[in-house]
């Protein structure tokens, strides 16, 4: 019985800290800009592409058309060990290529690197933003982080968003699970005061920033970035209305590359920068940088509902063998999962999503189930983990 309490304070004290994210969301703060501000700043637009002929030139042409003074920004495409007409297809939709054929072949954030050192040498911006080769974005988008950059953000994250839905299963539940990520993880942290995460997409960088940064060419770039920026006194801004919309993968094979590799990605970052920013969160009292840390040690949402799932049955199996005499332990458990269950529901609310929205969340189970396996894969099963092609087709 004691036990049982224990593990039941634990598991409660771990959900809290997801659930204390979604509770910060319930107010969606807008950034206002003041109407009589102009564009001031020069951007870079920087897209890493990998054999993306499929998608590159309808990128390319719908940034060409922004809300914002075509003399201050420009596209560049980074054409990383491209073997099709990824660098031809840019180019004739009016971006700058960048082929690179020489050096290590591990993943964007080698390129980005790499097409960094030239973009930023060749003419002065003010400002880079990466797209992936399938985002469409919104017109204002630059505008929005002409705005945030001027307010005196250094690392802005805009909203990323699943446009596929409709292609099948795996789309239609990543697309509703981003709404809920971005509302909890991205708005709640930004109401807090603390770091959004680093989507990977649609991410807006002070030049400074880009060229103090030691660029990561991890598994997980991205949330490996996310962690030297803690450590280095950077906080990631949130911005909602600078929305980019991208591909979800549409196979199963693919998103099993993709979430294996990701998740070993978040495992081997998590090894390097957690204790570090733990350490650091501790001394400086920077709840940003604590919550860094707790986010590589708390348990992700899908453990934490199986776990709770998996006691509540062997407590109510328990109670039926009497091997356990009286109910509160099992009342509390069943309280807390449904907490858990309520908990991407109530995100769906907060973002007003459409019906099918929750269609898709309610086949979730299934979907943590897959992930948790995946986990494990990613961490024991010996196979070594590259980076590999997500195939996006427009």
């Amino acid at each position: 019985m004691y036990l049982s309490l224990l593990v039941y304070i634990l598991v409660c004290i771990l959900s809290g800290y997801w659930f204390v994210l979604a509770v910060a969301s319930i107010r969606q703060k807008r950034f206002i800009e003041r109407p009589d501000y102009g564009p001031r700043h020069m951007f870079a637009v920087v897209i890493p592409a990998h054999n993306e002929e499929d998608v590159i030139e309808g990128t390319v042409l719908q940034l060409m058309h922004q809300n914002y003074p075509r003399d201050m920004y420009n596209i560049f495409v980074v054409a990383d060990y491209c073997t099709d007409q990824t660098a031809s297809n840019a180019k004739k939709a009016g971006a700058i290529v960048f082929e690179r054929d020489t050096g290590l072949r591990t993943g964007k954030g080698i390129a980005l690197s790499w097409g960094f050192a030239k973009i930023l040498d060749d003419k002065h911006y003010d400002a880079v933003v990466v797209f992936d080769a399938d985002t469409k974005v919104d017109s204002n988008f630059l505008r929005i982080m002409d705005g945030r950059i001027a307010a005196g953000d250094r690392v802005i994250q805009g909203q990323h968003v699943i446009r596929n839905p409709n292609s099948g299963w795996f789309p239609g539940l990543t697309w509703a699970m981003f709404l809920i990520d971005n509302r909890f993880q991205n708005q709640g942290r930004a109401n807090l005061g603390w770091s959004a995460k680093h989507m990977g997409d649609s991410i807006c960088f002070h030049a400074d920033v880009v060229q103090e940064t030691e660029w990561s060419d991890g598994l997980a770039d991205d949330y490996q970035l996310r962690q030297k920026f803690l450590l280095s006194g950077i906080k990631i801004a949130y911005e909602p209305e600078a929305i980019g919309r991208g591909e979800a993968p549409l196979s199963w094979s693919q998103a099993w590359a993709q979430r294996t590799r990701w998740l070993r990605g978040v495992y081997d970052a998590n090894r390097q920068f957690a204790r570090k920013l733990m350490v650091k969160g501790i001394k400086t009292r920077n709840m940003a940088v604590l919550d860094g840390a707790l986010q590589s040690y708390v348990p992700s949402y899908s453990v934490l509902t199986v776990v709770s799932m998996a006691v509540l049955v062997l407590h109510w199996i328990g109670y039926k063998l009497g091997l356990i005499s009286s109910q509160p332990m099992i009342v509390a458990w069943a309280v807390l999962l449904g907490l858990l269950i309520i908990y991407p529901y109530f995100g769906l609310v907060l973002e007003k999503a459409p019906l099918k929205a929750y269609l898709f969340i309610s086949t979730g189970p299934l979907f943590i189930l897959w992930r948790i396996w995946l986990a494990l894969v990613s961490r024991f099963g010996g196979k070594k983990i590259t980076w590999i092609r997500t195939m996006h087709k427009g």
